[in-house]
C-alpha cells in the first residue's frame, strides 16, 4: 500500500505540475515528497527496532501522509466530472499506508517469542484440563448422590409399606380379638380352659394391652467439660510424671479416669498446654 501511494503521489504531481513547469522538476517534487515521507518511514522503523520511539520523526511522517494524501484529493476534486470519484477513492491509501505501519509497530512492541507462546499455550491447556476434571467430579459426585437418594426414597418406602402392612394386620388382630372377647360363648369357652365355668365367680378374659408403651428414660451424660476445666485437667495430668507424659499417655489416663471430651477439643487442649 505504502509503493501504491507513492507511485500515485509522484503521478499525480507529475501531470498536475507538469503543465505550470518542466515535467522534470515535477518529477522532482514528486520525488522529493515520496523521498521525505520514505525517509522518515525508515527512520522510524529503525528507532521501533532498537526499541526507541521519537515523537517528531512520527509527527513529520503523518505531515507527509498527510501532504501525500492533500495532493490527491485537490487533483481530484480539479479532475473531470468522470473521474473525480476515481481519485477520491485512491486518495486515502497515503494515509492507510501510515496507518498500517503504526498497527504493524504496535503488534512488534507486542510480538512475543516461540517459547513464551508455548508456555501460554501450555498454561491454557493445563487450565482447560483442571476445569474438565473438576466438571467430571462434579458430575459424579451428582450421579451418586442421585443414587444415594434415590436408593435411601426406595427403602423408606418399604419401610412404609412394611409398617403399613403390620399396622394391618395388627389391627385385624385386634378386631378379631375384640370380637371374641365380646361374644358371650367365646367368652366363656376361653374362660373354661384355665378354670371351672361358674356363674359370676368366673374372671372376665380380658385383652391384651396394646398401645404406647411408656418410654424408657434416656441415660443423661454428665456436663461437657469448660476450655478452662479441660486445659487443667490435660495439663495436671500431663505433669503427673516426671518427664511430662506424651499425648497418647495423657489422653489413655485422662479416659481411665472417667473423663469424657471429644478427641477434637482434647487434641486442641494439649496444643494450648503444650
Amino acid at each position: 500500500m505504502t509503493a501504491v501511494s507513492m507511485v500515485l503521489t509522484l503521478a499525480v504531481v507529475v501531470m498536475w505540475l507538469g503543465e505550470a513547469m518542466p515535467k522534470s522538476v515535477a518529477l522532482v517534487v514528486g520525488l522529493g515528497l515520496d523521498g521525505g515521507w520514505l525517509a522518515t518511514l525508515a527512520y522510524e522503523r529503525r528507532l521501533a527496532a532498537q526499541g526507541d520511539h521519537s515523537t517528531p520523526v512520527t509527527v513529520v511522517g503523518w505531515v507527509f501522509g498527510a501532504a501525500a494524501t492533500g495532493v490527491l484529493v485537490a487533483h481530484a476534486l480539479m479532475a473531470e466530472k468522470d473521474s473525480i470519484g476515481a481519485w477520491l477513492a485512491v486518495s486515502w491509501l497515503p494515509l492507510a499506508a501510515k496507518a498500517l505501519w503504526l498497527v504493524h509497530g504496535l503488534w512488534e512492541r507486542t510480538a512475543l517469542t516461540p517459547d513464551a507462546l508455548d508456555a501460554i499455550q501450555g498454561i491454557q491447556q493445563e487450565a482447560r484440563d483442571e476445569a474438565a476434571v473438576a466438571r467430571a467430579r462434579l458430575r459424579s459426585d451428582a450421579a451418586t448422590e442421585e443414587t444415594r437418594l434415590t436408593a435411601v426414597t426406595q427403602a423408606g418406602a418399604r419401610v412404609a409399606h412394611v409398617q403399613a402392612k403390620t399396622a394391618e394386620v395388627l389391627a385385624e388382630a385386634w378386631s378379631t380379638l375384640e370380637k371374641a372377647r365380646a361374644g358371650e360363648d367365646t367368652s366363656r369357652a376361653l374362660t373354661s380352659v384355665t378354670s371351672r365355668v361358674t356363674p359370676d365367680v368366673t374372671p372376665r378374659w380380658e385383652l391384651p394391652v396394646w398401645g404406647p408403651s411408656e418410654a424408657v428414660p434416656a441415660l443423661e451424660s454428665g456436663p461437657a467439660l469448660t476450655d478452662e476445666a479441660l486445659d487443667v485437667l490435660v495439663d495436671e495430668i500431663r505433669h503427673s510424671e516426671v518427664p511430662a507424659l506424651s499425648y497418647r499417655e495423657m489422653a489413655a489416663r485422662f479416659r481411665t479416669a472417667g473423663h469424657s471430651a471429644s478427641e477434637v477439643r482434647l487434641r486442641a487442649a494439649w496444643k494450648r498446654v503444650a
